[in-house]
């Protein structure tokens, strides 16, 4: 590279948020530059080494559905595999992996590797161009100057990262590695408001101090299940997870370092995330309970490394190792580092529009911890949105948006520019209304096709997405068209607690029954065995998919009409059509957080908080609606 380099995007940040963003652009066409600090530490999972989970697992089946590659990547380095939420409907249903951390890194580096049209940069972004209120590129602190006609930051915790362990303070973007100290000036200097948060991490474990018999072994699951639509099962050894409890010992001896605790003695000011507290907080929040679970997991097939989950901590190092010790299974715990927190900058993503482009500069967009969220998963859902409409913006195209009957990632991008963040935002299926079309067996069915007219999802996904929606179609027709006997099917109905039929019923409302799948009638249906067995590939996938349509075919229809009509709201444009401050009609909170947001839809409007029914009637009739 030269050191005067041009490019179509500039990515700032090599970490979940990044990659996508980087991979997504380049695979759509732009000229891309990955500028990060350490390419040996690309996609470093800096907390947990896991991926997925409640609403985040149905983040990156979706990320897999645009063409991303996180699921890949999951499925290639996984060490464990569970579908949790298995009690409940398939609308919940999340799935989560322990990935082998190590592996995670460098299958990222092999797919950047080979992204035609991306470079990557070791370096460290050290000031923003911006020309007349539009990007041009970035300055490094080695002197490099890269331009660009969009640049995508995703910087994660490293914008004036500041650690914490005690009363101890370093400056830090992660444990060991060195703060971005100017970048953020160079951002706010534009009108571009920055805040401060803050999050935490556990104590990792030398497994060889640990004495097994005295935990709760967690098994994962063997299943045809994975994250990746395309991906290959499983390959890496698959290992256990294990659980135990902390104890009033634990607590009294958390408690006798609270005084040095950086969250309780003034010394952080930012706000945590409160679905992922620290155990001191945990303390204090819950000062009743005699016990807090503790999950301790794998860090890769061949390290002794592990992660306390649930121990997250700044406390002061000789109290974490104190507590942790009276634990009985960790009585003679050795430790490879203590748990920290960390403050750092992001920017105010009501400052976005939804295709995550700064509404104050030009073709400078925000994705991941940058934008007030928490989690590999949001981050990369960002990422890949951010990527596409650099991509986009690039060529002088339309941006790429999704509605909140879409997908997650919709949902998590339309709350972060119409709500804003107070903490740390982290991804939920209750924040989603309409779960029941957000699946997470079907994310392809809606993503896949919207991606591939954008050109980021490649012929081969495209086809056998096609291949599967026409064997899901097959089946189901199948099965709302053929009829079965009382005769034949009464016995096995009796046996099975399900009223015997007294007339014939077809296949599919045999189906719709609570007791009955499609596993257990093909064994008393051989027509029906056969129909499945005609599926070459992927068979327990496309029959679970269609078992899930047929039995929640009602409940889908309606969630769809719901969504219609809220869509008639999204087609109402109302930016720049009113000064909010002088429309006296409105309540004085909607007309100080309209004034804020500017939102570009009515049904945007509706969303913001202190927006009330009333307020969004009086818009209506302004618009003579």
């Amino acid at each position: 590279m030269n050191n005067d380099q041009q490019y179509d995007v500039l990515v700032i940040g090599g970490g979940h948020a990044g990659c996508e963003a980087a991979t997504a652009a380049a695979n759509m066409g732009a000229k891309t530059c990955l500028v990060t600090m350490d390419m040996n530490k690309i996609a470093q999972m800096s907390c947990n080494p896991a991926i997925g989970g409640i609403a985040k697992g149905q983040i990156v089946r979706e990320i897999d559905a645009l063409g991303g590659a996180m699921a890949l990547v999951t499925d290639a380095t996984a060490i464990q595999f569970r579908m949790l939420n298995r009690s409940k409907g398939p609308a919940v249903w999340s799935p989560r992996a322990q990935c082998d951390r190590e592996k995670f890194i460098w299958q990222w580096r092999k797919v950047l590797d080979h992204t035609p049209l991306l470079d990557i940069w070791q370096d460290q972004a050290d000031e923003l161009l911006v020309d007349n209120g539009e990007v041009t590129g970035v300055k490094t602190i080695w002197g490099a100057t890269l331009h660009a006609k969009c640049v995508v930051v995703t910087a994660g915790t490293f914008l004036n990262g500041l650690m914490h362990i005690g009363r101890r303070m370093v400056k830090g973007g992660r444990i060991a590695e060195p703060a971005v100290e100017h970048f953020t000036d160079s951002i706010t200097r534009h009108g571009i408001r920055a805040q401060r948060m803050k999050t935490g991490t556990p104590v990792r474990i030398d497994k060889r101090s640990v004495d097994f018999s005295l935990l709760d072994i967690q098994e994962g699951e063997q299943d045809f299940h994975q994250f990746s639509f395309m991906g290959q099962p499983r390959p890496l050894q698959q290992l256990p997870c294990w659980t135990c409890n902390t104890n009033e010992e634990v607590h009294e001896t958390l408690k006798s370092g609270l005084a040095d605790s950086p969250l309780y003695n003034g010394q952080i000011q930012s706000i945590g995330p409160r679905y992922c507290p620290s155990i001191e907080t945990k303390l204090v929040t819950f000062p009743d309970k005699p016990q807090h679970p503790l999950f301790l997991e794998p860090e890769g097939e061949e390290t002794n490394e592990m992660y306390l989950n649930g121990f997250s901590s700044s406390l002061p190092m000789d109290i974490q190792l104190q507590a942790l010790r009276k634990i009985p299974a960790l009585r003679n715990v050795k430790v490879y580092r203590p748990g920290y927190a960390i403050e750092y900058d992001f920017f105010d993503p009501t400052q976005l529009k939804h295709s995550l482009e700064s509404k104050l500069v030009r073709g400078l967009f925000f994705a991941g911890q940058v934008n007030g969220t928490t989690g590999y998963e949001e981050a990369g859902g960002q990422g890949t949105v951010a990527g596409i409409n650099a991509a986009l913006h690039c060529s002088g195209s339309e941006p790429f948006t999704m509605h909140r009957d879409e997908s997650y990632i919709g949902v998590l991008i339309d709350d972060l520019v119409t709500k804003g963040v107070d903490e740390p935002y982290r991804m939920f299926t209750s924040r989603a209304e309409y779960r029941i079309l957000l699946r997470q067996d079907d994310a392809d069915a809606r993503l896949t096709e919207k991606a591939y007219a954008l050109g980021l999802a490649k012929r081969e996904r495209y086809d056998w997405w096609l291949k599967k929606k026409e064997e899901i179609e097959r089946l189901q027709h199948y099965c709302e068209t053929t009829k079965v006997k009382p005769s034949t099917i009464n016995a096995a109905l009796e046996r099975m607690g399900t009223t015997p039929l007294r007339e014939g019923m077809k296949i599919a409302d045999l189906i719709s029954r609570p007791q009955l799948t499609f596993g257990i009638l093909a064994d008393c249906l051989p027509e029906l065995k056969e129909q499945m067995e005609r599926i070459s590939e992927r068979r327990e996938e496309i029959v679970e998919a269609t078992e899930i349509r047929i039995k929640y075919q009602g409940y889908i229809e309606r969630e769809k009409m719901v969504a219609e009509k809220m869509h008639r709201l999204e087609n109402i444009k109302i930016k720049g059509r009113f000064d909010y401050s002088q429309l006296q009609q409105l309540s004085t909170e909607a007309r100080q957080k309209l004034e804020h947001i500017q939102p570009e839809t009515l049904a945007q409007a509706s969303r913001i908080p202190g927006v009330s029914p009333s307020d969004i009637n009086v818009l209506l009739v302004l618009l003579g609606r």
